[in-house]
């Protein structure tokens, strides 16, 4: 079907659209955007700044993407966000641009944002995130892969969560959360490792065993960090893909892992 704009929309001069998008009625789409092939945006959504979306995404009523970072060391210039294919964002969702000129806010593809939730300027979101209503990523926040984020679920400025990993609904966290584990809580602490949504995604039982292992030498055998990674490092295990993710995760961190419960 041909690009469809509703006569109440506002579509300045500039932006760029792909084809078969819908825009509808009463939105605004800003000068420096780009849409990608079959984006829709309902009724009332607004897409502005140097934003560029993937083909495929789909903005619901009075969601705000693009908008000015909130970060008051901002000193101007153009900065923006880039996002990529097939990713939802519900009613009242807002992503920001990132403070510095020429960096941008990214997100992934195949993602899904719930209502009232939040990312802020400089995050970095991977793909096949799911977050639920509420969620409020603060500032340079790292979101990798296959992550889920429960209801009103919040992340400290500058906090990573490792891939496969769940935030529950209500947690604070403000710490990094590994790879494959669940945490919960204010503040939220490392509960148990992340056996369901690892089945649902296809791993093998070795693999999950693995997982499993990892979990104990970290949280559950009395290891103090350095000890713990060492362990790990030193495994039969340490070339496998898990053990290996969790180690560079761990190495990498600069707030910490969140603690054990």
């Amino acid at each position: 079907m041909p690009t469809v704009i509703h006569p109440t929309a506002v579509v300045e001069s500039g932006a760029e659209l792909g084809a078969d998008v819908e825009i509808g009625p009463l939105c605004y789409v800003g000068a420096g955007v780009r849409l990608g092939d079959r984006t829709r945006l309902h009724h009332h959504a607004s897409v502005e700044g140097n934003t560029w979306l993937g083909e495929a995404c789909e903005i619901f009523p009075y969601a705000c993407i693009g908008g000015k970072t909130q970060d008051l060391k901002f000193k101007g210039g153009n900065p923006g966000v880039r996002i990529g294919a097939r990713n939802v964002f519900r009613e009242y969702f807002t992503v920001h641009a990132a403070t510095n000129d020429g960096d941008f806010t990214r997100v992934g593809d195949d993602n899904t944002f719930l209502a009232s939730g939040h990312i802020a300027h400089d995050c970095v979101v991977g793909n096949h995130v799911v977050a639920s209503n509420g969620v409020v990523l603060a500032g340079h926040v790292v979101v990798e892969d296959h992550v889920v984020i429960g209801g009103y679920g919040g992340v400290h400025q500058f906090c990573r969560i490792g891939a496969h990993a769940m935030l529950s609904a209500f947690a604070k966290l403000v710490q990094d959360l590994p790879p494959y584990f669940i945490a919960d809580g204010a503040p939220a602490v490392v509960r148990a490792f992340n056996k369901v949504g690892l089945e649902r995604r296809g791993h093998t039982p070795e693999q999950i065993e693995r997982v499993k292992r990892i979990f104990r030498i970290l949280y559950r055998d009395g290891l103090n960090r350095s000890q713990a990674l060492d362990l790990l490092a030193a495994h039969e295990d340490a070339g496998t893909p898990e053990f290996a993710r969790v180690i560079a995760f761990a190495r990498a961190s600069e707030r910490g892992l969140a603690p054990g419960s």
